[in-house]
């Protein structure tokens, strides 16, 4: 009966999110283009902001050389338009990001494995434009700079050095396009 009465409850709190549309679950329809996974969570916060997590997965391999890794996007929403419904219109975004990716390599000849690490931290402002599409589906568009710092770690055998991130360092942009649905 308890169960019964937990799901009558979720259903109803269900029911209720689902008509006002302040929740997305989102994925970049780029990203498999770089081999990668880029996923959003955005929920609604106030009449015209949201806050928004985005996390990014990859892991492939060509040959004897693979990169795997993840990073992780908090970003806060400001629509400037004001548009019904909830999570629709012209916004602006300041985000911060966190990357960590890991490259390893084996010889051939000597089976030796080479390894590098990536972390950056950084962040930026994106300027965007998302449509909530019959009261259910989202379509988002965005793009801004960004600037990252962070540093390079290599290990080959027992040796390791650390460099800067070099061209994953500085200024750079950040778009993409992604493809939910509001509930």
């Amino acid at each position: 009966m308890k169960k019964l009465l937990f799901l009558a409850a979720l259903g109803t709190g269900l029911h209720t999110t689902a008509s006002a549309q302040t929740q997305a679950l989102k994925v970049n329809i780029l990203s498999p283009l770089v081999r990668t996974g880029s996923f959003f969570y955005e929920h609604q916060v106030g009449k015209q902001q949201s806050v928004q997590l985005g996390g990014l997965f990859t892991a492939w391999s060509a040959g004897n050389t693979s990169i795997r890794g993840f990073a992780l996007t908090p970003e806060y929403r400001y629509y400037v338009s004001g548009s019904k419904p909830a999570l629709a219109g012209f916004y602006l975004a300041p985000f911060v990001r966190y990357q960590q990716l890991t490259l390893t390599a084996t010889d051939d000849y000597s089976s030796d494995e080479a390894k590098a690490s990536l972390t950056t931290f950084g962040g930026g402002v994106l300027a965007g434009y998302q449509l909530v599409l019959k009261q259910r589906f989202t379509l988002d568009a965005f793009l801004g700079p960004s600037y990252n710092g962070g540093s390079l770690k290599t290990t080959m055998g027992n040796a390791s050095e650390t460099f800067n991130a070099g061209p994953f360092e500085g200024f750079g942009v950040r778009s993409g396009i992604t493809f939910g649905v509001a509930f």
